[in-house]
């Protein structure tokens, strides 16, 4: 789950026609939503849509990630980790077509003093003008730099105005084994849970992903609505959310419960500490193939200046 792994397994070249069987009846949903353009100004040239997805317009560029290769759009909706669709990764992009994100809607609750419940149709309404692109490194099975379009967590969670109580927010992916054929076997502990401490999910390099390569969220990365924290392995990204909860004391989470030893909460990318099966110290990037220079994993994978400061006084190795 975390960088260590095989990675001569190529992805398919063309997606598989099931995932978009629905294209049209999505068009649809997206042009009343007023996403249908595409996007413009020198954006366009830096992310260009695939023409797979629905297009989305407006778009900002926020310059995080300038002069980082992007991963390919295939590579990065071919090969994926999401145990709701299968434990194999090219299982999302084969199964994840079965998930219907219209109607949508995400309840926050918890320790706030407006709790509601609010639609994807809304967010994508209240929040365009805060989208932006983000190339962001991730790192999950493998690394790669994922041009994302999204907006800050804190912008919808300070609408639901939390109390002085709220420490933690957690957050809950939908359960339905008819979409997600995964979660008919007990892998893991349905619902997938995630948390962030508040100050983690305030950050501004915390966002809620929208998208991808200029288009709405492909089911298989985690539409309609996913969480990016890019300096923390990508199982902490809880994908398809539709609970989020202001909590006072450390919610659990799935990989924390599941394997103790191996995932902590707080899963800070650190080099400098080992997984109990392998070396953590270096990474390949996906599509570079098997036979590729290993790059130096860097610490908080690299955004040390803008996060460190968030644990200044932890010990990350216990802290992990």
């Amino acid at each position: 789950m975390l960088i260590k792994r095989p990675s001569d397994i190529k992805p398919s070249e063309i997606t598989d026609p099931e995932t978009y069987a629905k294209r049209r009846e999505f068009l649809k949903a997206a042009a009343a939503l007023g996403v249908g353009g595409l996007i413009g100004g020198p954006v366009s040239a830096l992310v260009t849509p695939s023409g797979q997805g629905v297009p989305m317009r407006g778009l900002v560029d926020t310059t995080h990630g300038d002069g980082l290769a992007l991963t390919s759009y295939d590579d990065i909706t071919s090969y994926n980790n999401f145990y709701e669709f299968g434990t194999g990764k090219e299982d999302p992009a084969r199964y994840a077509h079965q998930l219907k994100t219209r109607p949508w809607s995400v309840v926050v609750d918890g320790e706030c003093e407006a709790p509601g419940t609010i639609d994807i149709e809304e967010i994508l309404k209240r929040f365009p003008q805060e989208e932006r692109i983000y190339r962001l490194r991730c790192v999950e099975a493998w690394a790669m730099v994922v041009p994302w379009v999204g907006f800050p967590l804190s912008s919808l969670l300070s609408r639901f105005k939390p109390t002085s109580k709220a420490k933690y927010v957690a957050f809950e992916t939908l359960v339905d084994p008819q979409q997600m054929p995964g979660q008919k076997r007990a892998v893991l502990d349905w619902p997938y849970r995630e948390g962030l401490r508040m100050d983690e999910a305030m950050h501004p390099l915390t966002i809620l992903g929208t998208g991808l390569y200029g288009e709405l969220m492909p089911n298989q990365n985690g539409a309609p609505l996913r969480l990016v924290v890019p300096w923390k392995y990508g199982f902490k990204s809880i994908k398809s959310i539709v609970r989020i909860s202001f909590t006072f004391n450390q919610p659990t989470t799935t990989w924390w419960e599941s394997a103790p030893h191996e995932y902590g909460f707080y899963a800070n990318v650190n080099p400098e500490v080992d997984h109990p099966r392998w070396s953590q110290a270096r990474h390949r990037m996906i599509g570079e193939g098997l036979f590729s220079r290993k790059h130096p994993t860097l610490m908080f994978n690299g955004y040390a200046d803008q996060v460190a400061d968030l644990y200044r006084g932890m010990d990350l190795t216990k802290f992990y």
